[in-house]
C-alpha cells in the first residue's frame, strides 16, 4: 500500500507540474510578443513566424515616446487613475456596508436573504442589454462624464462584490460584536472599529479585482463619457483604422498601461492571497 500510494503521490506531482509549466509557457509567450512587437520598427514586422518571434534588431524608446504622444499618455493616464481610485474607494465603503447587512441578517431573515439574491443576480446580467438605456439615463441626468461611469462601475461590481464581503464575514466571530455590544458600542461603531479593519484582507481582494476591471474596460466610458475625457483603453483605439493597425505603437502603449495595474498587484498581493486563503478555509 505504501508503494502504491508513493507512485500515486508521484504521479499527482508531474501531472501538477506539467499544468503549471503549460501555465507559464501560455502567460510567458503573449507577454514575450508584446515586449518584441513594442520595441520593434514597422520595418521589422514580417507575415513569417521567425520575423514575429525575433528580437529587434536594437532596443528603442521610439514607440513608447510616439505611444504617449499619440494617446495624449499623461491626460489619459490621469482619467484612468481617477476612475480607478475613486471607484476602488466607494466600493469598499459602500459594498462592505452592504455585505454586512446582509451576511449577518440573511440567515435570520428570508428579507434580508431575498434581497441578497436579488443583488447577487446582478452578476448574470450582460451589459449589452443595459447599455442604451444607460446611456440615455446618463444623459438626462447630466451624468455623461467621468463621475456617471464611477456611479455605474459601483453598481455593476455590487453583486460579486457583496458576495465577497459577505462570505468572508464567516471569518468574522460574531463574539466580537456581543463584547463591543455590552460595552455600549452601536452598530455603527462597532462596524466602523471592529469589522471593517478586521476585513481588511478582502478589502485589498475587492480592490484589486474592481481595479483590474475599471481599468481595463472600454465599453462603459465609450458609450457614457464625451467629450475628450479620454481613459487609457479609449486612447488606445487611435492606434486602430479602417485600413489596419499600427501594431508596434499599440503593444508599447498596452506595456505603459499595464505597468500601473501591476504596480497596484504587487503592493496589495500579500492581503489578497490571505483574503482568498481565508475564504477557502469557510
Amino acid at each position: 500500500m505504501g508503494k502504491k500510494s508513493d507512485k500515486n503521490v508521484e504521479k499527482y506531482n508531474i501531472g501538477i507540474t506539467v499544468l503549471l509549466i503549460i501555465g507559464l509557457v501560455t502567460i510567458i509567450f503573449p507577454l514575450y510578443m508584446t515586449v518584441v512587437i513594442a520595441f520593434k520598427q514597422p520595418s521589422e514586422m514580417t507575415n513569417s513566424m521567425k520575423g514575429l518571434l525575433s528580437l529587434p534588431k536594437s532596443f528603442s524608446l521610439d514607440n513608447f515616446r510616439e505611444a504617449m504622444r499619440v494617446t495624449d499618455f499623461w491626460h489619459s493616464l490621469g482619467n484612468s487613475l481617477l476612475i480607478t481610485l475613486v471607484t476602488i474607494a466607494l466600493s469598499i465603503v459602500v459594498h462592505s456596508l452592504i455585505g454586512y447587512a446582509l451576511g449577518r441578517n440573511k440567515s435570520k431573515s428570508k428579507f434580508y436573504n431575498f434581497i441578497y439574491l436579488y443583488l447577487v443576480s446582478g452578476m448574470f446580467v450582460p451589459f449589452a442589454i443595459l447599455m442604451m438605456p444607460l446611456v440615455k439615463q446618463t444623459s438626462r441626468m447630466g451624468l455623461s462624464n467621468w463621475v456617471g461611469v464611477v456611479l455605474l462601475y459601483v453598481v455593476f461590481y455590487m453583486p460579486m462584490n457583496t458576495m465577497l464581503y459577505s462570505g468572508y464575514l464567516t471569518n468574522l466571530p460574531l463574539a466580537l460584536e456581543e463584547a463591543a455590544c455590552v460595552d455600549g458600542a452601536s452598530t455603527w461603531k462597532t462596524y466602523w472599529t471592529i469589522i471593517f479593519p478586521n476585513m481588511k484582507p478582502m478589502h485589498a481582494t475587492v480592490a484589486i479585482l474592481t481595479a483590474l476591471g475599471t481599468w481595463n474596460d472600454v465599453m462603459t466610458p465609450l458609450v457614457i463619457m464625451s467629450g475628450d475625457h479620454n481613459t487609457l483603453p479609449l486612447a488606445q483605439l487611435n492606434f486602430q483604422s479602417q485600413f489596419g493597425t499600427n501594431y508596434n505603437l499599440a503593444f508599447a502603449s498596452y506595456l505603459l498601461a499595464l505597468l500601473p495595474i501591476v504596480i497596484f498587484y504587487i503592493i496589495c498581493q500579500k492581503q489578497i492571497i490571505a483574503g482568498v486563503a481565508n475564504g477557502a478555509v469557510k
